[in-house]
């Protein structure tokens, strides 16, 4: 018995010892004019003060906020750790799907992500800062919000990923504030097509953006992710596409965000 606590509380300790460490963080927004928090995780491992680390930026989805993902998913510290990565969860607002919106000057959230954290996290971190060792991901509105990003910004992401992605926003429809963000559909029909990813993969057919994608089989958005799988086909660009069983929840995210890490991890490990 005595042997059995001894050896619990090694690991215990060994667990707790290895597990990243958590930064709350404002970050200034030069095109909103205003501080807004991030939450930054850390490796916690390496005794090698010089050592540098990839970064992967992870977006949560509509009504979340910048500790939305450490809350629900408190194993990020854990994968920070394990893939030997920083990993940054940005506020992306309530809605703002992570555009520059074309109809509300207060939402520029590519900017401020795209730009102002970046740059940020790059000054303040220990950090590789090249395309080569930065990638983005998130879940719902922040699946969307991370290939969009990449795809405009190629110089700046080198690889991206989608879980349970809005993919296409005339999927979307009119829930989740997005004509808030975009426009109405008769106005700013264009919008609907443009800034959504179906839209935005035929401007980038010739991206060397490593992709990842995938969706549950029950999830509200699997009939856009199918889509842009099969138009990513037909225009010929890399991805790897996965469905697993799941639908739209956290159960489902928290479960695929591994595949996601080992997938950056590889393209990392490449460069």
């Amino acid at each position: 018995m005595r042997y059995f606590i001894l050896s619990f509380l090694i690991l215990f300790h060994f667990s707790t010892a290895v597990a990243g460490t958590v930064d709350t963080v404002s970050i200034y927004s030069n095109s909103m004019h205003r501080q807004i928090k991030a939450v930054v995780i850390k490796p916690g491992s390496s005794q090698n003060k010089a050592k540098r680390f990839p970064v992967v930026y992870l977006l949560h989805g509509y009504d979340g906020w910048y500790s939305n993902w450490i809350i629900r998913a408190p194993e990020l510290k854990n994968h920070a750790d394990t893939y030997q990565t920083i990993i940054v969860c940005p506020d992306g607002a309530v809605s703002s799907w992570y555009f520059d919106s074309p109809v509300d000057k207060n939402y520029r959230y590519e900017t401020y992500i795209s730009v102002d954290v970046v740059r940020y996290v790059d000054r303040n971190y220990r950090t590789i800062a090249d395309k080569n060792h930065r990638a983005i991901t998130g879940l719902s509105m922040g699946g969307h919000g991370a290939l969009f990003l990449a795809l405009r910004h190629p110089n700046t992401f080198g690889a991206a990923g989608s879980m349970s992605g809005g993919v296409d926003l005339k999927e979307v429809g009119y829930r989740f504030e997005l004509p808030e963000r975009i426009g109405d559909t008769v106005r700013y029909a264009r919008n609907w097509q443009d800034l959504s990813i179906l839209g935005q993969a035929e401007k980038y057919t010739g991206t060397k953006l490593k992709i990842i994608f995938d969706c549950g089989v029950n999830d509200i958005f699997i009939g856009g992710n199918r889509r842009l799988h099969q138009k990513m086909l037909t225009l010929k660009i890399p991805h790897q596409y996965t469905e697993r069983a799941g639908a739209h929840n956290w159960d489902y995210w928290r479960s695929s965000l591994p595949y996601h890490l080992v997938f950056f991890r590889d393209f990392f490990n490449k460069n």
